[in-house]
C-alpha cells in the first residue's frame, strides 16, 4: 500500500552538464583527499611513492570514467551499476551492487565525510579535542561524533526538499571547495616557507611481497578518494541530454580532480616534513599552519571542514536514486520507489540513507571504514567495466568512446590486483565487505519472492 502523499512517479529530467560535472567533482573531492595522505605516507614511507600512487589511481579512475561514459549513454536510467549489471548480466548482479551501495557505497562515505568535518573543526578549535564538562564528562570522540551526526541530519533535511534547491546548494558548495583548493595551493606555494627537499626525505619500502601488499592497500584507499568518478551515471533518469552530457561530465570531472589531487598532495609534501605528516588526518590544516601560521591554520581548517559538506551533499543526492531504481524493479522495499509529488525526490530513501550513515558513524574507526569502503566499492565497477565488452557486441550502434579495449583491460587488471593485495594486507575489514556482498544473495531472493508478482 502506497503511503499517503507519495506516488511511484518518474523522476524529473532537469540536470544539465554544469550540475552533472559539479556532482562528479563534489563526489570525488571529499574525505579521501583531505584525510588520507598522512595515513598513506605513514605506511608508504616515501613522498614520491605516494605521489606516484595518486597519479596511478587517477589514471585508473579515468579508465573507469571512459567505460561508464559508454554504459551511461546506453542506459540513461537512475541507478548506475545496478541498472547496467541488471541489463547486461543478471538481475542478481545488479541487485548485489545496489545492496552494497545501500550499506557502503553512499552511507559510509557520508559518515566518513562527516568524520572529516569534525576532525578539521577540532583542529581549528582544539577545545573540541578536550573532555567536555556538562555536569558529567563527555569524551572528545563523543563530541566530534555528535557534530558529525548533526551535519548528516542537516543535509538530509536540505535534500528532501527537492532536487532543484539541493542542486543549487551543491553547485555553490562545489565551486567553493574547488576555489579553496586552488587558493590554498597558490598561496601556500607562493609563501616560500616550505621545502622541496621534503620530496626526497623518506625511506623506500623494501622490494618484497609485504611492500606490494602495503601498496595494494594504499591504492585501495586512494581509489576510495577517487570514487565518485562514476557519479553522474547514477542520475541518468534526471539528465536532459544523457548521450552527450553524461560521458562529458564523467571525463571532465575526473580530469579536473586528478589535477587538483596532485596539486594538493604536492602542497602537503612541500609544507610538511614527512616525519610530521605521517598519521595526521587533518593534513590540510597542518599544511596551512606550517606555511602561513597559526591563524591561517585555524581559518583553512574551518574552510576545509565546510568544504567536506560538498561531497557529503553529493552522496545524499545520488544514493537514494539507486534504492529508487531497485524498488522500481520490485527488488527492494516498495517505499524506496515513492516519489514525493511536490518535491519530486525519493524522500523516504533519503531519510533511510541518513539513518544508515548515522549507524556507521558511531560503529567504526576511521581506518576500518576506509578499508571497508575501498574494498566494497571496488567490486562491482569491475563487473560494470567488463560489461562494456558485452554492450559493444550486443549494441554496436551505441556511443563508442576512444581507448577500447585498452582502457577496460587496464581498469580490470588494476582493480583485481588492488582487491587481492588489499585483502591480504587487511583481511578483517575486507572480509566484512565480502560478507556484506554474500548477505545480499538471500536478500535478493526474499525481495523477488515477496514483491515480484508471479516470480
Amino acid at each position: 500500500m502506497v503511503k499517503a502523499g507519495y506516488s511511484d512517479q518518474e523522476l524529473k529530467k532537469s540536470l544539465g552538464p554544469v550540475t552533472l560535472s559539479n556532482i562528479v567533482v563534489a563526489n570525488m573531492i571529499g574525505a579521501g583527499i583531505f584525510t588520507t595522505s598522512g595515513l598513506l605516507l605513514r605506511d608508504l614511507g616515501h613522498p614520491l611513492l605516494m605521489l606516484a600512487l595518486w597519479l596511478l589511481g587517477g589514471l585508473i579512475a579515468l579508465c573507469g570514467a571512459l567505460s561508464y561514459g559508454e554504459l551511461g549513454a546506453a542506459f540513461p536510467r537512475a541507478g548506475g551499476e545496478y541498472y547496467f549489471l541488471s541489463r547486461l548480466f543478471h538481475p542478481l548482479a545488479g541487485f548485489l551492487s545496489g545492496w552494497v551501495s545501500f550499506f557502503v557505497g553512499f552511507s559510509a562515505p557520508i559518515a566518513a565525510s562527516a568524520v572529516g568535518f569534525s576532525e578539521y573543526l577540532a583542529r581549528a578549535f582544539p577545545a573540541l579535542d578536550q573532555p567536555l564538562n556538562l555536569g558529567f564528562t563527555v569524551p572528545p570522540v563523543v563530541t566530534k561524533k555528535a557534530l558529525a551526526m548533526s551535519i548528516i541530519l542537516l543535509f538530509t533535511l536540505i535534500h528532501v526538499r527537492g532536487l532543484k534547491p539541493g542542486a543549487r546548494v551543491q553547485n555553490v558548495l562545489t565551486a567553493g571547495k574547488v576555489l579553496l583548493i586552488l587558493f590554498l595551493v597558490v598561496i601556500g606555494l607562493a609563501s616560500g616557507k616550505g621545502h622541496w627537499q621534503h620530496l626526497t626525505a623518506g625511506d623506500w619500502l623494501p622490494a618484497d611481497f609485504s611492500s606490494l601488499k602495503v601498496i595494494g592497500l594504499s591504492l585501495m584507499w586512494i581509489m576510495f578518494a577517487y570514487s565518485g568518478w562514476n557519479a553522474s551515471a547514477y542520475l541518468g533518469s534526471e539528465i536532459k541530454n544523457p548521450r552527450r552530457d553524461l560521458p562529458l561530465s564523467l571525463l571532465l570531472g575526473t580530469a579536473v580532480v586528478i589535477l587538483l589531487y596532485l596539486s594538493l598532495n604536492l602542497l602537503f609534501i612541500y609544507a610538511i616534513p614527512p616525519a610530521e605528516m605521517k598519521g595526521v588526518i587533518s593534513v590540510g590544516g597542518l599544511a596551512a599552519g606550517q606555511l602561513l601560521g597559526a591563524g591561517w591554520e585555524k581559518f583553512i581548517s574551518i574552510l576545509m571542514a565546510f568544504a567536506l559538506f560538498s561531497s557529503l551533499s553529493a552522496f545524499i543526492i545520488i544514493g537514494p536514486r539507486v534504492y529508487y531504481a531497485m524498488a522500481s524493479d520490485k527488488l527492494f522495499f516498495p517505499f524506496a520507489a515513492r516519489v514525493d509529488p511536490v518535491t519530486r525526490v525519493p524522500a523516504l530513501s533519503i531519510w533511510l540513507q541518513g539513518a544508515i550513515a548515522a549507524v556507521i558513524l558511531v560503529s567504526g574507526t576511521f581506518e576500518h571504514i576506509l578499508t571497508y569502503m575501498g574494498f566494497s566499492l571496488g567490486i562491482f565497477p569491475l563487473l560494470a567495466v567488463l560489461g562494456v565488452f558485452r554492450l559493444r557486441k550486443r549494441h554496436p550502434e551505441n556511443l563508442r568512446l576512444p581507448g577500447f579495449p585498452v582502457v577496460q583491460v587496464i581498469y580490470l587488471v588494476a582493480g583485481v590486483g588492488i582487491l587481492g593485495l588489499g585483502l591480504l594486507q587487511s583481511p578483517g575489514p575486507s572480509a566484512v565487505a565480502i560478507l556484506t556482498v554474500l548477505a545480499g544473495i538471500p536478500a535478493y531472493y526474499f525481495f523477488k519472492k515477496k514483491y515480484k508478482p508471479g516470480s
